[in-house]
């Protein structure tokens, strides 16, 4: 059976899963923001990838190399989740991107199974 978040398709009749991302200056603070989210059943998953970034940070030109996290979640969670991860976040000022992407019915269901306990639905 489907989780019922995953039962109604969004505006244009698609199965809408939600993301966040963010970017962090080492692995192991990727990480450990990764398993807080999935930890806290707010999110389903969180990728970590190694990425280098060009970037303008107190009026010069920087490039280093960080770590990018994205969780995959329901839109209902992704306050919650933006309320738990930010005050660990370890940046002044953190990039904190989310949207909203068509995915297949069964993913989304399955997002939404797992982030489920923390919605209590």
């Amino acid at each position: 059976m489907m989780h019922p978040l995953a039962m109604n398709p969004g505006p244009a009749g698609h199965y809408l899963v939600a993301w966040a991302s963010t970017t962090v200056d080492s692995e192991a603070a990727a990480h450990a923001l990764a398993q807080a989210g999935v930890q806290a059943r707010l999110a389903a998953c969180a990728q970590v990838e190694k990425i280098h970034s060009h970037y303008w940070w107190d009026g010069q030109l920087q490039q280093a190399d960080e770590w990018r996290i994205t969780w995959k979640t329901t839109p209902p969670s992704l306050p919650a989740l933006q309320r738990l991860l930010l005050p660990l976040h370890p940046y002044a000022l953190p990039q904190w991107l989310w949207g909203e992407s068509a995915a297949s019915p069964a993913y989304a269901a399955w997002v939404a199974a797992e982030v489920g306990a923390a919605l209590q639905v």
